[in-house]
């Protein structure tokens, strides 16, 4: 189910890559990090940067190693890296919060967590390094 609500810089949400995206783009169903502000008005469309279990090869200064802390449910339990090259502009359509369980019911539980402030000033120095804004040094 898409979002209802505009999300927050910094939140860990589950993006549907599986339309209108070709490898060697992002593909499938993945974590990412929203890295643009809340809009003013209303706006349907936010920017994220991916998040993969696949470690870089190789690694680069625009790849960040996240802080499991920083991670909502068994996504904290692999190693995982924010993509600052591949960030996308996504229709909020796209995106969904992480599920994170189910209660005793059945009934699902789905968060949006925040990051870490460290991991996320990484992924926006890592974004600005990707974009040539900034040099890694």
């Amino acid at each position: 189910m898409p979002l209802t609500f505009h999300p927050h810089p910094g939140m860990v949400l589950i993006c549907d890559f599986n339309t209108g995206f070709k490898a060697p783009e992002m593909i499938k169903r993945r974590p990412v990090v929203v890295i643009s502000p809340r809009p003013r008005r209303t706006n349907q469309l936010c920017t994220i940067v991916p998040l993969s279990t696949t470690a870089p090869n190789p690694v680069e200064p625009f790849h960040h190693r996240m802080d499991r802390r920083s991670l909502p449910g068994k996504l904290a339990r692999k190693e995982t890296w924010a993509k600052c090259d591949m960030l996308a502009t996504v229709s909020l359509e796209r995106l969904d919060r992480v599920m994170v369980g189910k209660e005793p019911t059945g009934k699902r539980i789905y968060i949006a967590q925040q990051v870490l402030d460290e991991d996320f000033e990484a992924i926006r120095r890592g974004v600005m390094i990707a974009l040539g804004v900034i040099n890694p040094a």
